[in-house]
């Protein structure tokens, strides 16, 4: 991944580790345009840097994601990166039937919002130089959290998706994936100052270590989420489930 001079869309990029790899990239001389629901927090993220670019988008809508493709594809025609960040988690009790509000909106935000948002700029993204998709799982793609199942299954989906993404556009876009450790972040109520985290700057300088590598890898891992991705493969899944459960 070339890591100057791109114009990089990061969704969620008003809060999080959307916002600090959106710093990060800024930081390295890209002009870099955030995305979220909410203009005032975009505007936040975005004050005193001239070439971040706030913009309204409502990844849980098709009809939100078409008008913002077609107003960014005409704004910013050099659009060569994509990084699918925003998503939600929410906790659900699975030992009762119950109001499925919660798992359907997270299916919606966090696997086929970045599925209609590539669908949405993929015919752009194939005729740009130096283009990249990049999407953000989660450690939990591997060893599933028990108290946010529909998280972990979104983030083990959208893991999936990118392995067969990466070979459809082999040759015409990069694929990247980026896989967080737990990360203090104001994803759930507390987690910006929970104890074990992995602290988000840490996290973020890592990552942009990472994409700045030669040849980037596929996978970007930090160290600390390797206890989580390599769990299977090195046959102490059942040993990892444990232990991320018993916290």
């Amino acid at each position: 991944m070339k890591t100057s001079k791109n114009t990089i869309l990061v969704t969620g990029g008003g809060s999080g580790i959307g916002q600090a790899l959106a710093h990060r990239l800024h930081d390295a001389g890209n002009t870099v345009i955030i995305a979220g629901r909410r203009l005032d927090v975009l505007q936040k993220a975005a004050e005193g840097r001239a070439n971040i670019v706030p913009v309204e988008l409502d990844i849980s809508s098709q009809a939100s994601i078409d008008a913002f493709a077609r107003k960014i594809v005409t704004d910013h025609p050099a659009l060569n990166v994509l990084v699918n960040n925003a998503g939600i988690m929410r906790m659900e009790k699975l030992d009762h039937a119950r109001d499925l509000t919660d798992a359907e909106e997270t299916i919606t935000t966090n696997l086929l919002g970045p599925i209609r948002l590539i669908n949405a700029l993929v015919d752009h993204l194939v005729t740009q130089p130096d283009a990249v998709i990049i999407n953000n799982t989660s450690g939990l793609a591997y060893v599933p959290l028990v108290p946010t199942p529909t998280y972990s299954a979104t983030k083990a989906g959208l893991h999936s998706y990118t392995v067969a993404l990466r070979v459809a556009l082999k040759g015409k876009v990069e694929v990247i994936e980026i896989v967080p450790p737990a990360v203090q972040t104001s994803l759930t109520p507390g987690q910006d100052t929970r104890e074990g985290y992995m602290p988000l700057p840490e996290f973020a300088d890592e990552v942009l270590a990472l994409l700045q590598s030669q040849p980037t890898p596929a996978e970007v891992l930090v160290k600390r989420v390797y206890f989580l991705r390599n769990a299977e493969k090195e046959n102490r899944f059942d040993e990892a489930l444990t232990t991320l459960n018993s916290h």
